[in-house]
């Protein structure tokens, strides 16, 4: 006899996909044939100085700018952390909350409403089977997304990200930009969409914020891709790291953390260093070669003594031999040329200059800063430094 009707099973959680992405922005191609596969479980940070298309690739992979070229496959419930809240400033953070609930309640409701049915509808009927199946995808989608536990899960990262004091009543244009940001932070924590886009998460939060971002993010059960100069961050949740500065075979993804990345990174740049000094060392032999033997194959030198004595018997044979070592060592000149290893770019480095020669003694800072502002990454009113400060 047979048991009841299961439901089917689910389909996995779509993953987020890139394939040869390129973005033209001012003349310069920022992004260039750049391809991405992040499943669910995996959290990929994306690093590099600034310029290098960190935002540029979250804002295409976002579908809020669209590539010159390539294509992006992503979840229809895909949250990205956008730089303004998409909300009038009259708005409250009640309306934000409500939203960020309104996928939990709706998966709540859905269940009420087909547990119901399912409850009406005989098991022999033609439809019940489906109906099944609809409650099955349902409850996954609901168990993924925590909805039943939506409403505490709302007040405990408010209260995380330094927001529980706030009353819900509170409109946005009452709230500082830094408060707005970790506001639209929390939205996204609550929802707990499948794929999760992040810019510079940790601006504007405090050491104990941050804490909260690290153990919120690792236990989101789908993707996430993050753009992040905060190492410390970087070493806590990813699980993969995408490299966008300049290397000898473009963008390169390291499976770990950022320590792990770090020795990786190492490694990578004494090899590239070892195949452009190998190849420069062969380039320059090469170069030699050719024009040293060049030079005795000329059809206007004059011949030594030595050679004079055999030319007649063996001079054709040796001319040719020598044409032909000419035109191999000139084919792989050339073709080294033409595929060169890349110059690896320089380190950046710090040169004290006359403050090196500062002495320990000497009264007053070594170096004051005054008014320093980077709008929305740094705001620094005074800051001195003296000969033995370590910063």
């Amino acid at each position: 006899m047979d048991g009841p009707p299961v439901p089917q099973s689910p389909l996995p959680q779509p993953a987020l996909l890139a394939l040869d992405l390129v973005r033209t922005l001012g003349g310069r191609r920022v992004l260039d044939g750049i391809s991405l596969t992040a499943s669910p479980g995996h959290r990929i940070g994306l690093i590099g100085e600034n310029g290098v298309g960190k935002s540029t690739l979250l804002r295409v992979l976002a579908g809020t700018d669209e590539p010159d070229a390539g294509s992006v496959t992503r979840p229809a419930d895909l949250g990205f952390l956008h730089q303004e809240m998409p909300y009038d400033a009259c708005s409250t953070i009640a309306v934000v909350l409500d939203e960020a609930l309104r996928e939990a309640r709706e998966d709540l409701a859905e269940l009420d409403r087909l547990g119901a049915e399912l409850a009406l509808l005989p098991e022999d009927d033609p439809g019940h089977q489906d109906l099944l199946d609809a409650y099955g995808r349902r409850l996954e989608q609901a168990q993924d997304r925590e909805s039943w536990d939506a409403d505490r899960r709302a007040a405990l990262v408010l209260d995380g990200l330094g927001l529980g004091a706030f009353g819900h009543e509170r409109t946005l244009g009452s709230l500082s930009g830094g408060q707005r940001g970790r506001l639209a932070l929390a939205a996204l924590l609550v929802r707990r969409p499948s794929a999760l886009l992040l810019d510079e998460p940790t601006n504007h939060l405090d050491d104990g914020a941050a804490a909260f971002l690290e153990e919120q993010i690792r236990a989101l059960p789908g993707t996430v891709v993050l753009a992040s100069h905060d190492r410390a961050f970087l070493d806590a949740v990813c699980t993969d790291v995408i490299d966008l500065d300049p290397a000898v075979d473009g963008p390169v993804r390291y499976g770990g953390n950022y320590s792990a990345y770090l020795s990786y990174k190492r490694a990578e740049r004494e090899r590239w260093e070892r195949r452009y000094a190998e190849e420069q060392e062969e380039l320059a032999e090469l170069r030699k070669a050719v024009g040293v033997t060049a030079h005795r194959v000329a059809p206007d030198r004059g011949r030594t003594d030595n050679e004079k004595m055999g030319y007649g018997h063996r001079a054709g044979r040796v001319q040719n031999q020598i044409s032909r070592r000419v035109r191999n060592a000139t084919r792989r000149l050339e073709d080294l040329e033409r595929a060169q290893v890349a110059e690896p770019p320089r380190p950046l480095r710090f040169a004290a200059g006359d403050m090196a020669a500062h002495r320990e003694e000497d009264s007053g800072p070594l170096l004051s800063l005054h008014g320093i502002r980077v709008p929305g990454r740094l705001t620094l009113g005074c800051l001195e430094i003296s000969p033995t400060d370590r910063l």
